[in-house]
This record gives structure tokens, C-alpha cells and sequence, in this order.
């Protein structure tokens, strides 16, 4: 088997690497950073949204391309046939996000938000769950059918871990640093479903290549959904084995949380639902009720991180902890900027009066 892997250097991605270079004879994966060999592992140097690079890749024909990247529905337009026309089985990863709130466990026929939202304003966007649904709608109305839209939800690594709609660099970076966590309290009795990325990485590996897979969607999440509030108390108890005290947890209203946190949408159209899915159909190919707990999973991926990348965060938002410090009267130390220009828009936001 011949697989390309476009983007795939993410949570899901890096396991789903090693776990088709397994059985796999050649799997090459894009990267904007890295071009290297290892074994039957090709890791090919560019960005795979650029065409002319997409259009050299294409040029060769692939039992397997698994598409990793985030799309305008625009761009997506523009390439989709080329990359149906270059593989025998396209995998296009969409989201979970896609679906409409749902009392009953979310099926791969419930509902979607482009499909029943009446919001003018939201329709009118390209917001990241209405993109993957249109794109989806593209796909669906292909007359080529050797597709599968894959739909993962919340997933995590000890590089990824997420509190509601806040990644490590807005809450475990502030923790680490000695001061609350603050989260909105609106979203923290919700219940979602968190899946390891290894897990959704071994569910997409059992559909490839699978003819029944075709023109089909699934999503692949956990069995057992868990609320934000245990997710919050998991990283709690963690963190307390780590640091001198117990690390304080702030809850505001949703009005003060919208001051300071972006992805309005995502909050409203996701993380204000109770997520819970039906696994019937992924369940054909892999038995979900394998996959770690979320519990188990969580603290195992932060313990990794706080001891062996303690210092791994990507860019801190100065402007977001700013605001976000001057509504709990919280303050940064000057030592964790790592330039003037960084402290600056710190301080200019932390003592104005500018809104965000």
C-alpha cells in the first residue's frame, strides 16, 4: 500500500503515521518544517495548500490519501476532484462539530448545524464547522464516490490538552506559572467526549483501503462522554503531584469569558451542548469501547508533559492573558516575556481601557 498523508504531524496524525508504516509499503507525509527518510517513512518538505507543491505530490498515483488540512470551502472547491482523481481511497477529515445540538446520542445521520441553524449572521461565515460541513456537501454531491469523511471530535495527546475551547497555552501555562485557571462556568457542568489521538488514529487506519468505507461518513470519538468539570478536577489532581499547592480554579459568566476568549461560535454552536455519540457504525471496524478512558488518558498525557516538556507551549496570546489577568486582578512576572514587544501589548492591555 502507497499512502500519502497530508498535514500529518498533528495529534492524530503522528500516530496515524506510525501505525500505517506498520503494514504499509511507502507512507509519505507532508511538513511544512521537516523533509527526511526513515525506513519506508517520507517526510516531504512544503505546504501542501500551496498547489504548485499539491500538484507535484498528485502527479503520482496513491493507494491511500489521508487530508489532514483545513480548507477555505473555496480552496477545497478548487482541488477536490484532482485529489479524488490521484488515489484509489481519498480520507477527508471533517469534525464532529458539524452535527446540531441532540438530546439522543449523535448519530452520523443526526443532524448538522448548516442543515437547521437560522442564525443570519453565523450562516453568512465560513466558520470552521460550517466549512467541514460544506465541504462534506461537496464530496456528497461528487459523482466519484471513493471517499470517506471522517469526523473526530475532541481529541489529545501530552501536546494537545484542551479545557473547553482553551488549549494548554491558556490554561496550563498560567497554572504552571502560579496562578488560577480560569474557565467559563456556562461550559464546565456540559458533558463532551475527549478521545486520545492515538485512538482516533487507529480507528481511521481500520478504514483504509476499505471498499465499504466509500461515499460513507463516520465519526470516531469515545463510548463514554465526561463533563468538563471532571476534565477540570483530572487536570486539578495532576497538577497538585506537581506544584507546591493545589492550583485554584475561576469560574466566570459566559459575558466576562467572551471578553477575553475568541471562537464566540464555537462556544455557542459546540462547547454549551452536552456531546455524547452512537459508535454502531465505526464500530463495524474497530471496537471503540477499547479506547483509553478520558480520565486515565488526560492525567497520563499531562503527567508526560509537565515532566519531560515543561517549556514546550507554542505562542502565548499576551493580548488574551492580559485581558483576561484584569478581570481576576491577576498580573504576569516581566521575566516570561521573551521580548519587549511581547510585554508591551501585555501591558497596554492589562491597564487601558481598551476592549478586546
Amino acid at each position: 500500500m502507497k499512502v500519502l498523508i497530508l498535514g500529518g504531524t498533528g495529534a492524530m496524525g503522528k500516530d496515524l503515521v506510525k501505525i500505517v508504516s506498520q503494514y504499509a509499503q511507502q507512507v509519505v507525509v507532508t511538513s511544512r518544517s521537516r523533509g527526511s527518510k526513515e525506513s519506508n517513512i517520507e517526510f516531504r518538505q512544503g505546504n501542501a495548500k500551496e498547489l504548485s507543491f499539491l500538484n507535484k505530490l498528485l502527479t503520482e498515483h496513491w493507494d491511500v490519501i489521508v487530508d489532514f488540512m483545513v480548507y477555505k470551502t473555496n480552496e477545497f472547491e478548487a482541488r477536490y476532484n484532482q485529489l479524488l482523481d490521484a488515489t484509489d481511497h481519498y480520507i477527508y477529515l471533517s469534525s464532529a462539530r458539524v452535527y446540531a445540538d441532540s438530546v439522543a446520542p449523535i448519530k452520523e445521520s443526526s443532524p448538522r448545524l448548516l442543515d437547521v441553524i437560522n442564525d443570519t449572521n453565523y450562516l453568512a461565515s465560513d466558520e470552521y464547522a460550517l466549512s467541514k460541513a460544506r465541504q462534506e456537501n461537496i464530496l456528497f454531491d461528487s459523482p466519484k464516490k471513493n471517499w470517506t469523511i471522517i469526523r473526530p471530535y475532541i481529541t489529545y495527546n501530552d501536546e494537545r490538552l484542551q479545557l473547553g475551547v482553551l488549549e494548554k497555552e491558556s490554561w496550563l501555562y498560567s497554572a504552571l506559572k502560579g496562578r488560577p485557571i480560569v474557565f467559563c462556568k456556562d461550559i464546565y457542568d456540559k458533558h463532551t467526549t475527549l478521545t486520545s489521538g492515538k485512538d482516533v488514529a487507529q480507528g481511521i487506519s481500520s478504514l483504509l483501503g476499505k471498499p465499504q468505507a466509500h461515499g460513507e461518513a463516520f465519526h470516531i470519538t469515545a463510548d463514554m462522554p465526561i463533563s468538563w468539570q471532571e476534565v477540570s478536577d483530572t487536570y486539578l489532581d495532576v497538577l497538585e503531584s506537581h506544584l507546591p499547592c493545589r492550583t485554584q480554579l475561576s469560574l466566570q459568566e459566559l459575558e466576562n469569558f467572551l471578553k477575553w476568549r475568541t471562537n464566540k461560535y464555537q462556544i455557542i454552536y459546540d462547547r454549551l451542548y452536552n456531546r455524547r455519540f452512537d459508535n454502531n457504525k465505526i464500530n463495524q471496524f474497530i471496537d471503540t469501547s477499547k479506547f483509553i478512558d478520558a480520565r486515565t488518558g488526560l492525567t497520563e498525557c499531562l503527567n508526560t508533559f509537565i515532566t519531560l516538556k515543561p517549556n514546550q507551549f507554542k505562542v502565548i496570546d499576551w493580548k488574551e492573558e492580559a485581558i483576561k489577568n484584569k478581570l481576576e486582578k491577576t498580573n504576569v512576572s516581566p521575566t516570561e516575556f521573551l521580548s519587549f514587544k511581547q510585554a508591551v501589548k501585555y501591558y497596554v492591555y492589562r491597564y487601558s481601557n481598551f476592549s478586546k
